[in-house]
C-alpha cells in the first residue's frame, strides 16, 4: 500500500517526506483547520514542490477557487472532504485540467446500517466521476481527530474504486488492516504522527514505514 501524509506545513519536513519516497503529500487549504497551509506556505511555494501526489485537501469550498488553486499550486489531486454532491463534482472535473485527479472523502461514524446506507449512496453517487474514495472518521473538525471508525464496516459495503484510508493511523492500530478483505490502495496518516498540529514527527514516521506489516507500506 502507498502512504500518504497530510497536513503538511513545514518546507524542511515536505523535503524529508519526498527524500523517503512518500507517495501523496497533503497539503489543506480549510481555513478552520489549525493546519491550514496558506497561514504558512503561499500558493507559489507550493508549486515549487515537485511530486506527482501533490494533493489539495478542501472542505465545501468554491469550485472557482479549487480550480484556482489547483493551478497555481500545481496539484496533482483534489481531496474533497465537505458535503460536495453529484453535480458539483461533475462541475469542477469539468473545469480542472484532465490529468488532475479527484479523491472523494467518506466520513464514518457509527457501525450502524444508517451510516452504511449512507455510505453506499455517496460511494454509488460519485463512482463515475472520481479516481479514489477516502474514508475518515466523522467530525465536525473535519478530520485531524487522532481517532479511528470501525473499519470492519467496510467489509459490509461494496468499494468499486481503489481507497485511502484514514482517521487514527497509529503503529497499534495499522495491523488490523488485515482485517479488510478489500485492502486500502494508501494509508493517510497525520496527527498521530505530530508534534503539534502540522509539525510533523519525522523519526515516529520513519520508524512507522519500518515496522509496518509486511505488504503494508
Amino acid at each position: 500500500m502507498k502512504l500518504k501524509v497530510c497536513g503538511l506545513l513545514k518546507p524542511d519536513q515536505i523535503h524529508e517526506l519526498i527524500s523517503l519516497k512518500t507517495d501523496f503529500l497533503g497539503f489543506i487549504f480549510y481555513e478552520k483547520s489549525p493546519r491550514y497551509v496558506l497561514n504558512h506556505l503561499s500558493l507559489e511555494d507550493i508549486g515549487k514542490i515537485n511530486h506527482p501526489g501533490k494533493t489539495g485537501v478542501f472542505v465545501n469550498e468554491t469550485i472557482d477557487k479549487i480550480v484556482l488553486i489547483a493551478e497555481k499550486a500545481g496539484l496533482k489531486l483534489i481531496q474533497l472532504h465537505g458535503d460536495e454532491n453529484k453535480d458539483f463534482i461533475m462541475e469542477l472535473k469539468q473545469k480542472l485540467q484532465p490529468n488532475v485527479q479527484i479523491i472523494k472523502v467518506i466520513r464514518i461514524g457509527n457501525h450502524d446500517d444508517e451510516t452504511r446506507k449512507k455510505t453506499e449512496e455517496i460511494i454509488n453517487s460519485a463512482r463515475l466521476m472520481v479516481n479514489y474514495f477516502l474514508f475518515d472518521t466523522d467530525s465536525k473538525a473535519f478530520g485531524g481527530t487522532g481517532t479511528s471508525f470501525e473499519w470492519t464496516i467496510l467489509n459490509e459495503i461494496e468499494i468499486p474504486l481503489p481507497y485511502f484510508l484514514s482517521g487514527g493511523i497509529s503503529e497499534e492500530n495499522i495491523e488490523n488492516v488485515k482485517l479488510l478483505q478489500q485492502k486500502p490502495f494508501a494509508i493517510d496518516i497525520n496527527s498521530k504522527f505530530e508534534i503539534d498540529p502540522g509539525n510533523k514527527d519525522l523519526e515516529k514516521i520513519k520508524k512507522f514505514i519500518r515496522k509496518s506489516p509486511e505488504g503494508t507500506i
